[in-house]
């Protein structure tokens, strides 16, 4: 029987996507770190949680089937997180993210061709060496900073990955709407990851966060290691009063991103009980069975 007392984390990554764990040295941590359940999040991929499996189950770890995918709402770039509390996701939803991964290997070469065209002697080889099998931006940046085309990663983002910036390529990304009916099928629940990162305005938060629930979403990550205790309050009242239910984690990475530990988040103030997961678990599928 699971303590119910004990500390759960649902959004961690390793390094099939851009964490800097491998699956099994993630589980590893998070058991040394006394947690209860971990929700492997990677972007575009269940690669980590299915190469974690076979580690949870040795030591006795709850884990949990996740996802993170960044998609199109109202114009902007907002992230979505979707739990398969059951286990894997249907194929069908499998076989929709294997799509999504071409679109990003699509985008990464044509920003390689346009940094290349800047004069930034970089290859696609040397990304997949910094960033495993699914690399994003963050690589680019680590990449050229490595290189010393830049100072510091955060400058390879004002000078040429960042929106706006010579050698950004947008995207393709799918609708909100769209994400969200897939995951359901898929037989998941949809939860707003970082929601104040995504749209830091409380006003428009509010007004967006109920379309998304008109548009199907299940869940707002409440507990993140971005929130402080004020801004957990105010979101946890928002979830009650769209009845949506609430999920939470450190989004983890490793020293990519210092400072955040796993189940603890900053300063070790995250505290997502196991209770938690209990009431997810409790939310039935919409999902098919195929």
């Amino acid at each position: 029987m699971h303590d119910h007392r004990g500390i759960i984390d649902l959004h961690s990554h390793t390094t099939e996507s851009d964490g800097i764990l491998t699956p099994p040295e993630l589980i590893l941590v998070a058991r040394q770190a006394g947690l209860e359940a971990l929700g492997i999040t990677d972007h575009d991929t269940f690669g980590g949680y299915d190469r974690a499996l076979d580690s949870a189950r040795e030591l006795g770890l709850d884990l949990v089937c996740g996802i993170e995918l960044a998609v199109k709402f109202k114009q902007q770039s907002v992230h979505l997180l979707g739990y398969f509390l059951n286990g894997s996701p249907s194929e069908g939803f499998r076989e929709w993210v294997r799509g999504l991964q071409g679109s990003r290997h699509a985008r990464n070469e044509a920003m390689v061709e346009r940094l290349r065209s800047k004069g930034v002697e970089i290859t696609l080889e040397e990304l997949h060496q910094c960033g495993g099998k699914l690399p994003g931006r963050p690589h680019f940046a680590r990449l050229l900073s490595e290189k010393g085309y830049v100072a510091r990663p955060r400058e390879a983002f004002e000078r040429y990955i960042g929106e706006g910036a010579s050698c950004f390529v947008q995207r393709e990304e799918v609708d909100f709407a769209e994400s969200v009916e897939k995951i359901a099928k898929g037989g998941g629940l949809s939860s707003l990851a970082h929601p104040l990162r995504t749209i830091p305005r409380s006003r428009n938060l509010e007004e967006y966060v109920r379309i998304m629930k008109s548009e199907g979403l299940d869940c707002l990550e409440v507990y993140h290691s971005d929130h402080r205790p004020e801004d957990v309050n105010f979101l946890s009242s928002l979830a009650a009063s769209l009845s949506l239910a609430v999920t939470g984690g450190s989004d983890f990475h490793g020293a990519t991103k210092p400072g955040i530990d796993l189940g603890k988040g900053r300063d070790g103030t995250l505290n997502v009980p196991y209770s938690l997961l209990v009431e997810l678990r409790r939310i039935p599928s919409r999902g098919t069975t195929c």
